[in-house]
């Protein structure tokens, strides 16, 4: 049998009953069950108090991956107990309200509405007491589909009362109508969720370089998974936290290689140059970081680990 590029297999995944809208994710189905309570950590940060929230999980494919064989990545996943059933991942989709006891800041807001393991945020916002219009400023890493979906209460702003910040390279970027043109299907998503995003809020203020947008929480630039990629720091006091978005996404990928993306990545080369920037950084630095896909709460470090690296979980903040 002739050997599928990935370019095929994306576009048979397409049309796989078990796939999704944008043929990568798998939309498991499940006997209806009892809800569960949401799942919430707290860590303080100098005077912020930082609530990790989930908007639920998505399943990945090992297809999905680039830079490494899907028998490879296997392997390692079932070495890593990472395996799921369903042949790949699981894909965390954590929030973050970053709360200086005068302002509410989101950071990103997860898919929304669009799968069954999906738009979790708004009842774990309920079942601590937030409401929607309680948030004053959203900052948003970047503007693929399962950062921003959760913006929309369908074409309006779930935040009514809120200042959006976005990046401004990823606004041109996924408001572009020839990138979207050149995009491949499964990546269509995003841009269409991002002109319903710009349209719904128009408090958009579209960051240029690195700008503090409430004293001790900055956006810091990470670009490479898209054109404007950013992390967020919060720092107070001596102590601090980097939300770092989609830099790392498993623990048995990331941080262990430099060399592997994702397919939603439109310049891989630009997204391996900054994980092989960033990774070494941060070992050495040896400070906390917050991932949108590490397993809840995606809390941790990354460390040296022989010639390579690894991710440390943190502790948990029992004082939070």
């Amino acid at each position: 049998m002739p050997k599928m590029s990935r370019r095929t297999l994306v576009a048979a995944s397409l049309a796989a009953p078990a796939l999704i809208a944008t043929g990568v994710f798998v939309a498991p189905v499940r006997a209806a069950t009892a809800v569960a309570p949401p799942p919430v950590a707290r860590r303080k940060v100098g005077r912020f108090t930082v609530t990790v929230l989930t908007d639920g999980y998505l399943d990945v494919p090992y297809s999905t991956w680039v830079g490494i064989e899907g028998a490879d990545l296997e392997a390692m996943a079932r070495a890593g107990h990472a395996h799921r059933a369903h042949g790949g991942m699981r894909l965390s989709l954590s929030t973050w309200i970053v709360d200086d006891g005068d302002r509410k800041v989101l950071i990103d807001a997860g898919p929304g509405v669009f799968a069954e393991t999906t738009g979790r945020l708004p009842g774990a916002m309920a079942a601590i007491g937030i409401a929607p219009e309680e948030i004053d400023a959203v900052a948003i890493t970047h503007m693929h589909f399962d950062h921003i979906g959760g913006l929309l209460d369908g074409d309006r702003a779930r935040f009514p009362n809120a200042e959006l910040y976005i990046d401004r390279r990823d606004v041109s970027f996924f408001t572009d109508p020839a990138e979207e043109n050149a995009a491949p299907d499964f990546r269509k998503v995003s841009f269409r969720t991002s002109a319903k995003v710009v349209a719904a809020y128009k408090s958009l203020q579209q960051i240029d370089g690195e700008r503090e947008i409430l004293k001790g929480l900055s956006s810091v630039d990470l670009t490479g998974h898209t054109p404007g990629h950013i992390g967020w720091r919060i720092a107070d006091a001596g102590d601090s936290l980097t939300i770092v978005g989609d830099m790392l996404f498993n623990p048995v990928i990331h941080p262990v290689r430099l060399d592997v993306g994702v397919a939603f990545e439109p310049n891989a080369d630009a997204a391996m140059r900054m994980r092989r920037s960033f990774i070494p950084q941060a070992a050495e630095e040896g400070g906390l970081l917050a991932a949108t896909h590490m397993p809840f709460p995606g809390l941790g470090r990354i460390v040296r680990d022989g010639d390579s690296y690894a991710w440390l979980p943190a502790e948990w903040d029992f004082d939070a």
